[in-house]
């Protein structure tokens, strides 16, 4: 095995082997400017080597109790190094401390459940004398690898979703080719160190670093990767999914995520759980709350709770321990998301919060009241600091509005009513429905994922695990 040069300088992992291009990709803090590292940048050329590797692999298959052994010491090499860990998403993403630490602590328990459902993989027995075809025979099917993965993340969780490809499939006997975002490389190239470290054999997992149009565009067309994993926008996931008709083509996209807020919620806890989450990381996230529906008797007393606990939030440098709130990703996000602010209040939005960008770069929280279903704010995913207030007639219309969206990741609603919570669980066009929680909580083991424009598959490892297996009918005739 061979060790990577640093954590500054980081060639790609191609078949068990380090590799230098010859061209080097800079790594940008999203704060500073500041180059933070340096990534091989691959092309056509690697990734064509990468799935080669990925081939070979697959023809030594790996027993499933290596596979979990593997996948149990990869959690805790995370462990061991979680403030090295968590200072490079930091460093990389923006993302502040606080709040990396918590994505390396989930990415461990993502590795931790795909190590179990990596040792209990298994078929089911078909009861074949139910009907009198069956009779005298024995029927069970196995659960086999489907084959190679393409595996394509985004910025926003560089570790975890990284994790949440990575692990499912190798815990389902699926060797991995994985293009991370370019702007956040260094923490799945580090993870890809830590596989090695813990075992794992080469090819099983490769990592090519460079333009999305020529590593997608070869994995796309290889008819030996047999899955195509995506996270990230939706235009360009179903453009893929177009693409790659033959394919099993998994898909997690965005969300414009509301919250409704009924008349009878507790409002300190809805204020307290929606001023954290619609903010967290600076929006930047598939279920960022972003719009916030409340019933009209609750509306001011919400307002009055909400305000000043989005004031409070310290917006700043992410590799302070204090930081609630740290920079977007890249200054095209900043422009976009200012524009569509201004949008918003011509049209009559009004600010209750933040609007302008401070002298450092960064937005500060903005919240805006009274902002129609037509507008950008509204209808498109934000994807950064953002989130509308408004006030609504009944629950009813605070429905209505929430699934008029061509998205459906997650909604949440708070309430004390039964009825209320059961009609959300059945009426609210989501994925998932929260209750009493921010439709931003994700648990690493639970089915993440959406309907509509939102995307066609479930992660978390126990669901991942089936779109990466297809069942084989086994049938024997008894003596």
């Amino acid at each position: 095995m061979t060790v990577a040069k640093t954590t500054a300088e980081r060639p790609l992992l191609v078949g068990g082997e380090w590799i230098e291009t010859g061209e080097w990709l800079d790594v940008r803090s999203p704060y500073s400017g500041e180059v933070v590292g340096r990534v091989a940048r691959g092309g056509a050329a690697a990734t064509r080597d990468a799935i080669d590797a990925a081939a070979r692999a697959l023809e030594a298959p790996l027993p499933a109790h290596k596979r979990a052994e593997i996948l149990v010491r990869v959690a805790g090499y995370l462990g061991r190094r979680h403030d090295e860990v968590a200072r490079t998403i930091a460093e990389e993403a923006g993302k502040p401390l606080r709040a990396a630490r918590v994505e390396v602590r989930r990415a461990m328990s993502t590795y931790t459940m795909s190590a179990v459902e990596a040792r209990k993989l298994s078929g089911e027995i078909v009861p074949m004398d139910a009907a009198q075809a069956g009779e005298g025979k024995l029927a069970f099917t196995l659960r086999r690898p489907v084959g190679v993965v393409g595996a394509i993340t985004p910025f926003n969780f560089p570790l975890n979703l990284v994790a949440h490809k990575i692990a499912p499939a190798l815990a389902a006997g699926c060797p991995v080719v994985l293009k991370p975002a370019s702007q956040t490389p260094l923490s799945a190239l580090l993870l890809a160190e830590l596989e090695l470290e813990a075992g794992l054999p080469p090819g099983w997992l490769n990592v090519v670093v460079g333009a999305a149009s020529e590593i997608g565009d070869v994995v796309v067309e290889d008819d030996r990767v047999k899955v195509l994993s995506f996270t990230g926008s939706a235009p360009v996931g179903w453009a893929l999914r177009e693409r790659a008709p033959r394919k099993r083509v998994a898909l997690e996209l965005g969300n414009a995520t509301p919250a409704v807020v009924t008349a009878d919620a507790d409002l300190d806890d809805a204020a307290a759980k929606l001023a954290a989450n619609a903010f967290s990381f600076a929006g930047q996230s598939c279920i960022s709350v972003q719009r916030i529906y409340v019933e009209a008797p609750a509306y001011e007393p919400f307002l009055d709770r909400f305000l000043p606990l989005v004031r409070e939030l310290k917006v700043g440098d992410p590799l302070d321990e204090e930081t609630d709130v740290g920079p977007l990703i890249d200054d095209a996000a900043r422009e976009r998301i200012a524009a569509w602010v201004e949008e918003a209040r011509a049209a009559g939005a009004r600010l209750l919060a933040g609007g302008a960008t401070r002298d450092d770069g960064l937005l500060a929280p903005i919240v805006l009241a009274d902002a129609s279903p037509e507008l950008k704010v509204s209808s498109e995913e934000v994807f950064g600091p953002v989130c509308t207030v408004n006030a609504v007639a009944s629950l009813d219309e605070a429905f209505a509005l929430a699934n008029r969206t061509r998205f459906g990741l997650q909604a949440g609603v708070f309430t004390r009513s039964l009825d209320a919570a059961l009609r959300a669980a059945h009426e609210l066009e989501f994925g998932g429905v929260t209750i009493n929680e921010a439709p931003t909580f994700r648990a690493d083991q639970m089915p993440y994922g959406g309907v509509k424009e939102s995307g066609n598959t479930r992660e978390g490892p126990a669901y991942a695990i089936r779109e990466l297996t297809e069942e084989r009918l086994v049938v024997v005739q008894l003596p």
